[in-house]
């Protein structure tokens, strides 16, 4: 089974969430590390461990990025990272697989289960290594961690969405078979 280390200067997670119902706010984590263990012949015994920096996370707005890492959102002070650790890994055709896991969020762990696309292994143009391409998307409730604040709009309604919508883009080098 082949170790990969995540690329931190090619990887994100990403997310989306609603604001005042009526549009999508973006944002990034660019701080992301962590170790697959996988064979592009056989993904039944691979596995997942990611590590994201909370305090990594970047709106384009200091204030709402500020925000994001008070005690109302992520507390990053107290709950600096998320993690995601595989459970099962299954096959379901070509380049994809159902990934499923515990995410642990601002203190607290549910189990997902994420779709997932994989790429490569390539050689890169320097001939120094292999690498591979990962990419997950899942939709998280934000209250099920624990982080519910938020305003009642005019007429009804909430200020923040509590649907995040999660998106992570790895590329990890492979360091031994």
């Amino acid at each position: 089974m082949a170790k990969w280390i995540v690329d931190s200067d090619h990887s994100v997670a990403a997310f989306s969430i609603r604001h005042m119902m009526i549009a999508n706010v973006r944002g990034q984590f660019n701080r992301i590390t962590g170790t697959i263990l996988y064979d592009p012949e056989d993904i039944r015994n691979a596995s997942v461990d990611i590590v994201i920096d909370a305090g990594s996370i970047v709106t384009g707005i200091q204030k709402r990025d500020d925000h994001l890492r008070s005690p109302d959102f992520l507390d990053v002070n107290t709950y600096p990272v998320i993690t995601f650790r595989s459970t099962s890994i299954e096959s379901v055709e070509g380049g994809h697989a159902r990934v499923t896991g515990d995410v642990t969020i601002h203190g607290l762990t549910r189990r997902i289960t994420m779709e997932a696309e994989f790429a490569g292994p390539v050689r890169d143009p320097f001939g120094d290594g292999v690498s591979m391409g990962f990419t997950t998307s899942a939709t998280l409730n934000r209250e099920d961690f624990g982080i519910t604040w938020n305003q009642p709009m005019e007429g009804g309604g909430i200020m923040i969405g509590k649907e995040v919508r999660l998106f992570i883009d790895l590329e990890a080098d492979r360091v031994s078979e």
